[in-house]
């Protein structure tokens, strides 16, 4: 079932009800009387209301009605009538701040337009040496490329150097390894030796005790000898792979200097590209002002040779008076003076 709207009657007691407590009649106060209905249908009910107290203000006041009701609904109206005039007046100076913003706007883009013909003019300045340093950068920027091709060759010469060195290494590394493998086998194979001898000696001559200690500071002294021998050769290899290791320590600080150098040169070589680009569109922009130009060039040389065809015809046609001592002769189509002659013209 639809909600039945509020009714003018509704709305009249509910002011009624706020005049009895000495307050101004508003939509917000007559909704909170009410407790339902919308703002736009109360401020209707209200604004025929007051439309209907205007009418009647005039009339005598009915019988039964308090004077100082009456007198309290007069100065409720005086009071509404004097927000509204602070309203109106409020309204007023903002729609005069509004009209003198809109004029500092308008100042402002007049000014914009002069500063916009102010770059238009300089424009053509900056053309000529904006064309200059474009020979400039693209020699420049053809030198960059030059270096780079450089660089990019140089540091393929150090990456292969770089792959040789480090296959250097682990061949190195891998010599290294297998020499100390021989190494210890010999010594495992020696001491087997010298331990079957011992053996031997010792089941042959037992009671030959100097001579197996001869035989035993013999084989002393052959092991000090290897190992000496062996820790002078990993004393040597191990020096061939330090010099190694340096040597690709070198290779990798050169490889990384000419990395950065070919970022910087790409970065440089970016920038130009850019600049180039920049500097193309100017040129461009400024080519079709020229061609524009050049079109008004060609109407004007176009208009002034319309002008001197024209000058050249009214010569040619104007009548030349005929000399006091001289009779023009007739022929049959009319007087011989009809045009002047080229010797008169000139």
């Amino acid at each position: 079932m639809a909600r039945s709207g509020v009714r003018y009657e509704d709305v009249q007691r509910a002011i009624d009800a706020l005049l009895e407590k000495g307050e101004a009649p508003s939509v917000h106060k007559v909704r909170e009387v009410l407790g339902t209905g919308s703002f736009t249908t109360i401020s209707e009910h209200l604004r025929e209301w007051r439309t209907r107290r205007e009418e009647n203000r005039d009339l005598p006041p009915p019988r039964g009605m308090p004077e100082a009701l009456q007198e309290l609904a007069e100065s409720l109206w005086e009071k509404a009538q004097a927000s509204a005039n602070e309203a109106l007046a409020h309204y007023r100076q903002e729609a005069e701040g509004r009209v003198e913003t809109a004029r500092e706007d308008a100042g402002e883009a007049l000014r914009r337009a002069e500063d916009a013909e102010q770059r238009e003019s300089a424009l053509a300045a900056h053309l000529a040496r904006t064309e200059q340093r474009l020979e400039e950068q693209s020699g420049e920027l053809a030198r960059r490329e030059s270096e780079r091709d450089v660089l990019a060759e140089r540091e393929a010469r150090l990456a292969n150097r770089q792959t040789r060195l480090e296959a250097q290494l682990a061949s190195l590394q891998q010599e290294h390894e297998r020499q100390a493998r021989e190494q210890q086998q010999a010594l495992t194979e020696q001491a087997a030796r010298h331990q079957e001898r011992l053996a031997r000696e010792e089941k042959r001559h037992e009671s030959s005790e100097a001579r197996l200690m001869g035989l035993l500071d013999e084989a002393r002294q052959e092991r000090q000898a290897a190992d000496k021998q062996q820790a002078q050769r990993l004393q040597q290899l191990e020096a061939r792979l330090e010099r190694a290791q340096q040597l690709v320590q070198e290779a990798r600080g050169a490889l990384a200097e000419e990395e950065k150098r070919r970022r910087e040169t790409e970065w440089a070589r970016h920038q130009a590209e850019e600049r180039t680009r920049t500097l193309q569109h100017e040129q461009a922009l400024m080519q079709a002002r020229i061609d524009e130009q050049k079109q008004l060039l060609e109407e004007q040389v176009r208009r002034l040779r319309d002008l001197e065809a024209q000058l050249h015809r009214c010569l040619w046609q104007a009548p030349v008076p005929a000399r006091p001592h001289e009779e023009a002769p007739e022929n049959d189509e009319g007087p011989a003076g009809a045009g002047p002659s080229r010797e008169d013209i000139e």
